[in-house]
């Protein structure tokens, strides 16, 4: 699992939260403290935050699969623009909206996780 969030107070929480439910958690502070990292990440879930320095967390997924690297994504952000909401939607993204205040992300991740587990559909 990879958590890339600008915010250190905002990765804390969401790593103890996904880690408390069984999931190994990396977390970085923007796109390019990804790609800083020893390998591209193969295996888990992407949870972005739109409102990323740089790069914003869409154009990081859409670098990421330029790099062939085709996990699962969740964004999160708050109150998301109708074309955000049409450019992650026509890159296979669902939105989760900030305040996270419910289970809606990780149940957004266990959807993700076992979606790409079991391949596209024939």
């Amino acid at each position: 699992m990879f958590i890339v969030d600008h915010d250190e107070a905002v990765r804390a929480a969401l790593k103890f939260s996904l880690e408390i439910d069984g999931h190994t958690v990396e977390v970085h502070e923007n796109g390019e403290a990804l790609f800083q990292r020893a390998e591209s990440p193969m295996t888990g879930c992407l949870v972005l935050e739109h409102a990323l320095p740089g790069m914003n967390g869409l154009q990081l997924v859409q670098e990421l699969r330029r790099r062939h690297v085709d996990l699962p994504a969740i964004l999160v952000t708050t109150q998301p623009s109708r074309d955000v909401r049409t450019e992650a939607a026509a890159a296979g993204v669902p939105i989760v909206e900030k305040p996270l205040l419910t289970d809606t992300l990780l149940v957004t991740v266990e959807e993700a996780l076992a979606l790409h587990a079991n391949g596209p559909a024939s």
